[in-house]
C-alpha cells in the first residue's frame, strides 16, 4: 500500500537545495528514498526529424496540468500511475521506478514514423483498422524500433505491457473525446516485486492530439515551425473540453 503521509513543501524545497540525482531529456529528477522521488519538468521541445530544439517555458506547467488530469483518468480505470501529487507549476512528487532503456507507442493513425519508416503501407494520416503498438529503444540521437524477442530474452513481460498500453489508449480516447488521439508513447516501469506501473508522463509533449477540426494540439506544431506564443496558445486549447 502506498505510504501517503508526506509535506508537501519540504519535498519541493528539494529543488532548491541540491542538484538532481538524475537528469534526462525532458526531466530532472530528485529522489527522496528508494521508491520515490521529485520531477521537475525541463520546458524544452526537442525534434530530431526537423533539427529543432528549443525552450518555451510556459509547457512545462501545461505539460503538468494535463499530466494530473489524465493520472486522475488513469488510475480510475486501474492503470496504476507514478504520479502522486503535484508540488508546484511545474514539479510533483511521483513513485520511483528505474526506467527501462525502451518506450511503448501505441498508433491510432497512420503518420509519423509510421508513414516515414515503411513508406506506401498507408496514406498519411489514415485511421488504423485496429491500434498499432510498437516498442521503440530509447537512445540518442534517434529512438529506434525494437523487435519484441529482444525484450521477451530480457524476460520482460511484453504482453502485459501491450495490454496496458492499449488500456491507456482507451481511457484517453475515451476522456478526450471528440478530440482525436492519433498516437501516443509511455514508458512502463517495476517494482522490486514484479508490479507493473505506468511511469511516464502524458502530455502534448508525449502524444499527437488533434482538435475535431483536424488542427494540430501537439509537439507536431513545433515540428511544422509554430512560433512558441502560437504552440502555447494551441496547446491551451486542448483543455477546453476536459
Amino acid at each position: 500500500m502506498r505510504d501517503t503521509v508526506f509535506d508537501a513543501t519540504e519535498l519541493a524545497g528539494v529543488v532548491e537545495e541540491r542538484e538532481a540525482d538524475i537528469t534526462g531529456r525532458s526531466k530532472r529528477l530528485w529522489l527522496v528514498r528508494d521508491d520515490l522521488c521529485v520531477v521537475k519538468l525541463i520546458p524544452s521541445l526537442r525534434s530530431f526529424t526537423y533539427d529543432r530544439d528549443e525552450l518555451v517555458d510556459e509547457t512545462g506547467p501545461l505539460r503538468l496540468d494535463f499530466y494530473e488530469k489524465a493520472a486522475a483518468r488513469l488510475s480510475e480505470a486501474a492503470v496504476e500511475c507514478a504520479f502522486r501529487a503535484r508540488l508546484g507549476p511545474d514539479t510533483y512528487l511521483a513513485d520511483y521506478r528505474p526506467p527501462p532503456p525502451f518506450e511503448v507507442i501505441v498508433k491510432n493513425v497512420a503518420t509519423g514514423s509510421t508513414t516515414r519508416k515503411y513508406p506506401g503501407l498507408f496514406p498519411d494520416g489514415e485511421p488504423l483498422p485496429r491500434p498499432v503498438v510498437k516498442f521503440d529503444y530509447r537512445v540518442d540521437p534517434e529512438d529506434q524500433p525494437i523487435g519484441e524477442d529482444y525484450l521477451r530474452v530480457l524476460d520482460l513481460p511484453v504482453d502485459l505491457m501491450r495490454e496496458q498500453a492499449l488500456l491507456v489508449n482507451d481511457v484517453l480516447r475515451t476522456w478526450l473525446n471528440p478530440l482525436q488521439l492519433w498516437d501516443f508513447c509511455v514508458i512502463f516501469g517495476f517494482s522490486a516485486h514484479g508490479e507493473i506501473s505506468l511511469i511516464s508522463e502524458i502530455s502534448q509533449d508525449c502524444m499527437r492530439l488533434r482538435s475535431a477540426d483536424g488542427s494540430p494540439l501537439d509537439k507536431d506544431l513545433f515540428r511544422n515551425g509554430a512560433s512558441p506564443e502560437e504552440l502555447v496558445e494551441q496547446w491551451k486549447r486542448a483543455f477546453d473540453g476536459l
